[in-house]
């Protein structure tokens, strides 16, 4: 159990460092696109597929679709507000955008799935 969360935060680490590192190159877009990586996604549908099975696995899947809605919401928010406002402004915006976005999807999933 113990190995397992050491290795969990070695990968969280690792990402940190890559966007560290990719950050200072001229390829500054691939930052964007090393958090994507789908790390916890892979722990998620390991452990999902583990303990409940197929069915529980494609809903899992299902909702992460889903949730790339408000983090799409998060990317247009700051794209929007980059050179407009401050960058603590820029990310409390987005993240409230975010937050808002993905109370609303939890919403309408339990209300879709009859557990509200």
């Amino acid at each position: 159990m113990m190995f397992s969360l050491f290795l969990k935060s070695l990968l969280g680490a690792a990402a940190v460092l890559l966007i560290s590192l990719v950050s200072r190159t001229r390829y500054v877009y691939l930052a964007g696109l090393v958090p994507l990586f789908p790390t916890f996604a892979l722990i998620a549908h390991v452990l999902v597929a583990s303990e409940r099975g197929a069915v529980a696995l494609r809903e899992t899947a299902l909702f992460g679709l889903a949730s790339l809605l408000p983090y799409g919401l998060y990317l247009l928010t700051v794209f929007l507000l980059a050179d407009k406002l401050r960058l603590p402004w820029v990310l409390a915006c987005a993240t409230l955008i975010w937050a808002l976005a993905a109370a609303i999807l939890l919403w309408i999933w339990s209300f879709l799935r009859g557990i509200a």
